[in-house]
């Protein structure tokens, strides 16, 4: 299967300029859908740090680039919103969030921040031994217990020492903040006023309230990743680009 796309047909999150090349790299199949930023794309087209495909695997190679605590070594794995990556021997660390126009963006956060990352619990199991496995959106399953939901967002530990330790949970429920990841309103982020089940495969609609103007907005849960309980945590977690 080949290894790039046209970039006239490239997710219009990833900014690329579509006319002065015909290809550009194709994200491996991953934790993240078909929409995440391929790394060779995020180190050449987005950050400068290298001109060409050859520069962009030396780098690698190197493990100079590090995501969510593990070095990178795939040019073509995704990173989507909410990773961490850090480039050490530059001591600069980034966020990957939405921006207000649902795209893709690398927002500067210091050494301190990028020790822990907000993630999503896609579903949760129980293992051998009666404990509770989550089941998160970027891949990773962490050992958690019966009052976390799925929709749920936890905040975990990437220090070696500590890795993947729960330290926060930001329940899906009414009242809580949420940020918008898909549809019309990629980007926004809003508190929850309301959450309509719909019975049968159609995604439940979820109300929301902008916390700046007051305005109400919908969208389906699907889109709905938290970022804070009744007190916004955005300067943490939310739009911050």
């Amino acid at each position: 299967m080949s290894g790039h796309i046209k970039r006239m047909v490239a997710p219009s999150s990833w900014r690329l300029s579509r006319k002065e090349q015909t290809f550009v790299t194709k994200t491996r199949a991953g934790p993240h859908d078909a929409g995440a930023m391929p790394m060779a794309v995020w180190l050449r087209d987005r950050m400068d740090y290298a001109r060409t495909m050859k520069e962009v695997k030396l780098i690698l190679s190197g493990r100079q680039v590090v995501v969510n605590g593990r070095p990178c070594r795939d040019p073509r794995m995704g990173i989507g919103i909410f990773d961490i990556v850090s480039i050490p021997k530059m001591d600069r660390h980034f966020r990957i969030l939405l921006d207000k126009k649902g795209r893709i963006v690398s927002v500067p956060i210091d050494a301190e921040s990028a020790k822990t990352r907000l993630a999503r619990v896609a579903k949760k199991t129980v293992v051998p031994g009666g404990k509770v496995q989550l089941n998160l959106d970027h891949g990773a399953n962490v050992v958690g217990d019966h009052s976390v939901k799925s929709r749920d967002s936890v905040v975990i530990s990437l220090e070696p020492e500590n890795r993947f330790a729960i330290l926060d949970r930001f329940p899906y429920e009414v009242g809580n903040m949420a940020m918008i990841i898909g549809g019309r309103h990629a980007g926004r982020i809003g508190r929850i006023t309301a959450i309509t089940r719909v019975p049968g495969s159609t995604p439940n609609t979820v109300a929301l309230e902008d916390p700046n103007d007051g305005t109400s907005f919908e969208t389906i849960d699907d889109y709905c990743y938290m970022v804070g309980r009744e007190t916004p945590a955005v300067s943490s977690w939310g739009i911050e680009a």
